[in-house]
């Protein structure tokens, strides 16, 4: 039986994984992401990826990373998060190390296709996603196919414009959705709404050591699981942006569902339920306009790899 290798290669952490026909990982490794990445980070690849295809028969190789990507899926041509991985042509690297054809794609792209194909887009021929995590990722697909864009490039809805002259973005502009509608917006809405109601706020940063720095997303969802107040409140908050993100690519690309992804999805309706109810608010021609599903992702953190490894197919 032949096999597919998917990688998924993050700022800390590689995960790689062999992926039979049907979605079903069959075996993972996880290495960690050197740190000056660069030719370091394409051996530490290349020594994982030998392992397991030398125990799997395997006929084809997608990778995955978090940056730009061009349209022949073989050079990552920006990718901030990861040093020296910038014009980087990581198929030729690969292919020479693993003599295997290499794919390569945006990781937001890859978990897309991967929920599309086996998670909870299964049953949609058209859907949004947008991975909620220390950023805001997005993929599209469109007629049972991934959209990239002219150059490969497109579905970066985390940088949408959302605030003019809003808080500095990575990306060099202001008022992204992304610095609004992320697991990093949420620890701000978080330290914002303790600010505002420090005696509410008590039971939270008990959480932590007791103070605001301390706060990570696992306390405020432990938290709003618990029935925190101000952990609400602040999944309110970055529900509402999510919903009034959501309610633009509506407009614009009229899918049948949202699929909401990344760590902040493990609150589960705490945050689905606010996105539903400001997608609904937003969205224009009130009470005319098809309101897509919004379902929170099934394939958890693999399904970047898992979308890689079936796109090495295409």
């Amino acid at each position: 039986m032949s096999f597919n290798l998917g990688i998924d290669v993050g700022g800390t952490k590689v995960l790689l994984g062999v992926v039979d026909k049907d979605g079903e990982v069959k075996k993972e490794l996880r290495c960690d992401t050197p740190r000056e990445g660069g030719s370091a980070l394409i051996g530490v690849i290349a020594d994982a990826a030998k392992k397991l295809i030398t125990e799997f028969e395997v006929s084809g190789i997608g990778v995955c990373a978090p940056g730009f990507i061009s349209s022949d899926r073989r050079t990552v041509i920006a990718c901030p998060n990861v040093a020296g991985w910038n014009d980087l042509d990581l198929a030729k690297s690969l292919e020479e190390l693993l003599n295997q054809k290499i794919v390569v794609e945006n990781d937001a792209n890859a978990a897309a296709w991967g929920e599309k194909k086996f998670g909870a887009g299964v049953k949609y021929h058209s859907l949004v996603m947008l991975t909620i995590g220390t950023g805001l990722g997005g993929g599209f697909i469109d007629n049972n196919a991934l959209f990239r864009g002219a150059h490969g490039m497109g579905a970066e809805f985390g940088h949408i414009r959302a605030v003019p002259n809003g808080h500095l973005c990575g990306c060099g502009a202001r008022g992204c959705f992304e610095q609004y509608a992320s697991g990093s917006a949420l620890l701000r809405h978080a330290r914002e709404a303790v600010n505002a109601a420090p005696e509410l706020a008590r039971n939270l940063l008990a959480r932590g050591n007791g103070t605001i720095e301390a706060l990570t997303g696992a306390h405020i969802t432990a938290a709003a699981q618990d029935g925190d107040s101000v952990a609400i409140a602040a999944f309110a908050t970055t529900g509402e942006w999510i919903g009034s993100a959501a309610a633009n690519l509506v407009a614009a690309l009229d899918p049948q569902a949202i699929v909401i992804g990344g760590g902040v999805v493990e609150a589960g309706e705490i945050l689905l339920a606010p996105i539903r109810d400001s997608l609904r608010r937003h969205l224009p021609f009130s009470g005319k306009y098809p309101i897509p599903n919004v379902v929170a992702a099934t394939l958890g953190n693999k399904a970047g790899l898992v979308g890689a490894a079936d796109l090495a197919s295409y």
